[in-house]
């Protein structure tokens, strides 16, 4: 039940490799993604002379962690990661985060949208001649899936709410074929599914690939995401170390998943979902509006495997914004080296999008709940950087009036340093099974899902399991494509 269909589509397929070898397709494999020294020579000498943002078929190699970190001709090196201080963080725990700018398009979303559309690609159920590929989300996500539509030479929609910041709508305007902005914010998912649904009954030729029920956006953080964090920790543990947990907001529910890889190789961890106060949907079965830009709510995503996850935090948008300011504003970073803040440390804080703000706070939350130690490291990501919210920066001035000193010492006392364990709840059986059970009411009442399935997700063991299962047999498929363009 819980598998990827990869039935094969004979005569699209024909169609899908004629495409490919006239446009210089080559497409990666996951363990190329999840181990880059296993690239061809001859696509990293290629990459030396292709900017990181191009729109070019070899940028697909560059769906990894491991990106070198420069806008143009970098190949591979070690995973891209920080680990924050405590002079930061206000906790003695290490916390040590994925960073995601390094990604083509600027965030990891690009690798989950490339999950869902691959398999479908090299199977012939998505044939690039005639569909279109729909790509409905609150942020990174839909410009994902035009980047990857685009280096797959398959035309786009862009479907994500109209209040989403400026920069993600002009990129967008370059790279999709058509960008729809539906009514609200991050929080509007529904309006994002109707879209979706109007779409369907259009008669027009296209595939929807929502990503909060996307099975291959789980299967590619579980394998891609999971072991660069373990590669991450293997290098960064010590003798007496442990991995306590890793703390992710669940948006689609994909980014997550790579704790249930993690729990395998470290039973005990811990799995931290976060999510916005304002509209605290996990935490209080509750809903509402909030700023912390590309983590859509108001219900839960189908691929959030619930019965595996630990711990709900609910982070204050207000602390993500003020955070925000304090990183990247220069009185803020002037008053974080007088902190004792380490200036290289400083001066990478603009590797911290909105949302990784968020996932910030909500380690610090599980690492004062849990009286971590230094001997304990938490992890999370940071799926973007601040080059996607600039116009927030501006905006937020223009609000707020110019950010002083006085700002930032109380950015960092009430929301770094006054971080505490209020709005977050270690989950018992019953608490998880509540929230699984909202999935109900988006899932079968809304989007056709069934209660069989539903079901399944609770009591059968083998369910996730089965999708992560399946990366060698796409890899077997994305091989066989390649072989049938004959391009390597």
């Amino acid at each position: 039940m819980a598998r990827i269909d990869l039935t094969i589509k004979k005569d699209r397929l024909e169609h899908a490799v004629e495409r490919a070898r006239q446009r210089n397709i080559i497409i990666p494999t996951f363990e190329e993604q999840i181990h880059p020294e296993l690239v061809p020579e001859k696509i990293k000498n290629e990459l030396k002379s292709i900017g990181l943002w191009d729109i070019h078929p070899r940028n697909l190699y560059r769906i990894t962690w491991k990106n070198e970190p420069v806008e143009k001709g970098g190949t591979f090196g070690d995973v891209n990661y920080i680990e924050l201080p405590s002079s930061l963080t206000g906790v003695d725990a290490r916390i040590v985060a994925l960073v995601g700018k390094w990604f083509p398009t600027g965030a990891h979303k690009v690798g989950a949208a490339f999950s869902c559309l691959v398999p479908r690609l090299v199977t012939g159920q998505f044939d690039p001649t005639e569909e279109k590929a729909v790509w409905p989300s609150t942020g990174n996500y839909c410009r994902g899936g035009a980047y990857d539509s685009a280096l797959l030479a398959c035309k786009s929609i862009a479907i994500l709410p109209e209040g989403m910041s400026r920069e993600r709508f002009a990129w967008l305007e370059k790279v999709a074929d058509e960008v729809i902005a539906t009514p609200g914010t991050e929080s509007n998912v529904k309006e994002i599914f109707d879209k979706c649904w109007e779409l369907r009954k259009s008669g027009e030729k296209l595939m929807i690939f929502n990503q909060f029920e996307e099975l291959g956006n789980y299967l590619w953080h579980y394998h891609v995401t999971g072991n660069a964090m373990r590669e991450v920790w293997e290098k960064l543990m010590r003798k007496n170390d442990r991995l306590a947990g890793i703390c992710s907001n669940t948006g689609s529910g994909g980014t997550i998943a790579c704790g249930d890889y993690l729990k395998t190789l470290h039973p005990n961890m811990k799995i931290v979902a976060s999510e916005a106060l304002q509209c605290p949907t996990l935490l209080m079965n509750g809903f509402g509006a909030h700023r912390i830009e590309g983590i859509g709510d108001k219900h839960v995503p189908w691929i959030h495997n619930v019965r595996n996850t630990d711990f709900v935090t609910s982070i204050d948008d207000n602390a993500c914004v003020h955070l925000l300011r304090l990183f990247n504003e220069p009185e803020g970073k002037k008053y974080l080296v007088e902190k004792g803040v380490p200036k290289e440390i400083v001066e990478q804080l603009n590797l911290l999008g909105i949302s990784s703000v968020a996932n910030l706070l909500s380690a610090i939350k599980f690492a004062k709940y849990n009286e971590l130690t230094g001997e304990d490291m938490v992890m999370t990501v940071f799926t973007d950087s601040v080059d996607m919210y600039t116009t927030r920066l501006a905006e937020y001035n223009e609000e707020f009036g110019p950010f002083t000193r006085d700002d930032a010492s109380y950015a960092f006392g009430r929301y770094l340093m006054g971080e505490n364990t209020s709005n977050m709840l270690e989950l018992s059986y019953y608490d998880r099974k509540r929230i699984h059970n909202l999935k109900y009411y988006t899932w079968i009442e809304q989007q056709g899902k069934t209660s069989e399935e539903l079901n399944a997700q609770w009591y059968d063991r083998n369910y996730w399991t089965e999708i992560a299962a399946q990366k060698d047999e796409i890899d077997t498929l994305i091989k066989s494509f390649n072989e049938q363009v004959g391009l390597l």
